[in-house]
């Protein structure tokens, strides 16, 4: 009895060491999302509208896809790589899981799992030709973008695919008691993603080969095979917003996804994961991700025009490269 009260109080104490850790690592940004949220909350167009339970909900439930791409782009943009295509898979994986639904009358978990193979197949392309040929990521993902955009439109004709069955709103629309469906499943995408990078020697190639890639392949990592895992995470990632977004919008639309990997990007660099590669926490993409959907809604409660909104965002990345910059030349 004793040895089981030692490891539960081992565990609970490292548990304490590690978001007492996470809080140091993260004050800057923290800060950041607690004067936002107070000024929402004080000013007089939004305070009676922003803590309200129901816009809480509301703004994870939002944040939930940008989050799931984030995961994945968290790893390739600490190999120092970027994913350009995942806006796009996001059409097209939602296009198709819908598409067998109200199309082939196929039941709805082969419809999820065919949403997230097609996202799959495209990160272990994009993994594949980044890995096995000097291409940057940038270009190779920028074609992959405009073919999965353009497959989405062939697939639906331009025209979106509904789905109108309570099984199929359930993924993105439902609730699991109070808490909505997609925030479930982001905790859970989150302890995976977070396990991953802490905890598994895949994690620690990851920054391994971002932080120098010469040197980790000399030290014996497969840097092509390390490679090729990240790009297929994030496509995989992508999969699932695709699926997720087309049940909340009760259809897949070619439309959708639309500037995702700009929001996906900022939360990460928001975050404070470094662009040149090496260094980043998906502990600092959750509170990116949070202040990016915090902005967004808070633009949306006070009738900020959507075209300033881009303005706004723009801003927002670009401060914090410049953080990350003056970060770097000071070390």
């Amino acid at each position: 009895m004793d040895q089981v009260s030692r490891k539960k109080k081992s565990f609970i104490s490292n548990l304490k060491d590690s978001f007492i850790q996470w809080i140091k690592e993260n004050i800057g940004i923290i800060i950041a999302l607690i004067i936002l949220c107070l000024f929402l909350s004080l000013n007089p167009v939004t305070k009676h509208s922003f803590l309200t339970l129901k816009n809480v909900f509301n703004v994870l439930r939002q944040i939930s896809s940008n989050l799931f791409l984030a995961c994945g782009m968290t790893m390739v943009i600490i190999l120092g790589g970027i994913d350009l295509s995942v806006g796009s898979v996001i059409a097209l994986s939602g296009c198709i899981a819908a598409g067998a639904v109200s199309r082939y009358g196929l039941p709805l978990g082969v419809a999820i799992i065919l949403g997230l193979i097609v996202g799959l197949v495209v990160g272990m392309f994009n993994g594949f030709v980044i890995s096995k040929t000097t291409i940057p990521a940038f270009i190779v993902t920028l074609a992959t973008m405009n073919i999965a955009k353009g497959l989405a439109y062939v697939y639906t004709g331009g025209s979106p695919v509904r789905v109108v069955t309570k099984e199929w709103q359930f993924l993105g629309a439902g609730y699991i008691g109070i808490v909505p469906t997609p925030v479930v499943i982001l905790i859970i995408v989150l302890i995976i993603t977070s396990f991953i990078m802490n905890r598994t020697k895949t994690g620690r190639y990851i920054y391994a080969v971002g932080g120098n890639a010469q040197a980790a392949r000399f030290s014996g990592i497969n840097v092509a095979k390390v490679k090729f895992f990240v790009h297929a995470y994030s496509g995989l990632m992508a999969g699932l917003a695709g699926v997720v977004l087309a049940s909340r919008m009760y259809s897949g639309q070619p439309t959708a996804g639309e500037g995702a990997e700009m929001d996906a990007i900022a939360a990460v660099v928001v975050g404070g994961t470094s662009m040149s590669g090496g260094f980043g926490k998906i502990g600092g993409t959750i509170i990116g991700g949070l202040i990016i959907g915090v902005l967004n809604n808070g633009l949306n409660l006070l009738n900020v025009n959507s075209f300033w909104q881009y303005v706004v965002k723009g801003v927002v990345i670009l401060l914090a490269v410049f953080i990350d910059y003056f970060k770097n030349r000071k070390a």
